[in-house]
């Protein structure tokens, strides 16, 4: 049960067992911006006081940083050990090696599929700009929110990339298993985001079959890590949507009230609509591409 015909841990109980001890390490490491925020943000006598975690973070962005990016960290550095001491590997093992162009790839089109369905729901007339493009909005948020996608970036596709499809692999499942199990793993993730929508999951396992295959085409976890980073901080931070139901703070605002559901993907952002998915499949393409061209 717990170990397979030649006496090894099941891969499986190998993800569990790394994936509780993220989550751990994550609750432990968010620990200092919790209570940062308790002492900085607590309710005296303002009688216009909101309350409610979401808006206490609103109110105090680097707070928010310093919690989530805290997590990621720890999330990060917990995967790291249980890969170093638990699995026997290398850093270069879990993924990273090959070539900073991936990276550099990944960040452009990551930022060209957001900007792509930003454009198209703007000619369509399915968003409605509130700020000019002359008149950005610069904010704290900007900055902030560009160093947590970053840790985000790294963070998730160490775990769900690097450690789920590595470990799958040394165990010798199928290429579509280890495919499969990291996108549903990748989606399930997400299952308690705020706003919620099942065409949003669908299109988050869709982009972790994505950044699997870009793992696998490049051998490297650099290019879906430089896609994943960009695909959040566009939607969220330049082109003002919700990214996966979290609060938006672009550089631009926009307005989704008259447009179609299944296009903007509501309150749940970008990823929650049929563009998404189509955006998603044209990145298998690109990605072909350009690994067919990196080999010439």
């Amino acid at each position: 049960m717990f170990k397979n015909e030649a006496n090894q841990i099941r891969a499986g109980w190998l993800i569990f067992l790394a994936f509780v001890s993220m989550f751990i390490a994550q609750q432990v490491f968010a620990i200092p911006g919790g209570v940062l925020l308790a002492i900085v943000d607590f309710p005296f006598q303002d009688g216009n006081y909101t309350m409610g975690i979401q808006a206490a973070f609103d109110r105090h962005p680097w707070i928010f940083v310093l919690t989530q990016g805290g997590a990621t960290v720890g999330g990060m550095l917990a995967t790291v050990l249980f890969w170093r001491f638990v699995n026997k590997g290398t850093l270069k093992e879990l993924g990273f090696r090959g070539s900073w162009k991936d990276f550099v790839f990944g960040l452009l089109l990551g930022a060209i599929s957001i900007a792509v369905i930003f454009f198209i729901l703007l000619a369509s007339g399915n968003v409605e700009m509130l700020n000019s493009f002359a008149q950005p909005e610069f904010s704290v948020y900007s900055l902030s929110f560009l160093v947590l996608f970053i840790f985000v970036g790294f963070s998730e596709e160490i775990f769900f990339r690097g450690y789920v499809m590595s470990t799958m692999e040394s165990r010798g499942n199928p290429k579509w298993l280890i495919y499969a199990v990291s996108a549903i793993v990748f989606s399930l993730a997400h299952g308690m985001n705020p706003n919620v929508s099942i065409l949003g999951l669908v299109n988050i396992a869709l982009v972790g079959i994505l950044f699997a295959y870009m793992f696998d085409a490049t051998k490297s976890l650099w290019l879906p890590i430089g896609y994943h980073i960009t695909w959040n901080y566009f939607q969220g931070n330049v082109f003002g949507f919700a990214v996966s139901g979290t609060t938006p703070h672009g550089i631009y605002n926009v307005s989704i009230e008259d447009g179609n559901a299944w296009l903007t993907g509501e309150a749940f952002g970008l990823e929650g609509g049929i563009l998404a998915t189509l955006l998603i499949i044209l990145g298998f393409i690109a990605t072909r591409a350009y690994v067919k061209i990196k080999a010439e």
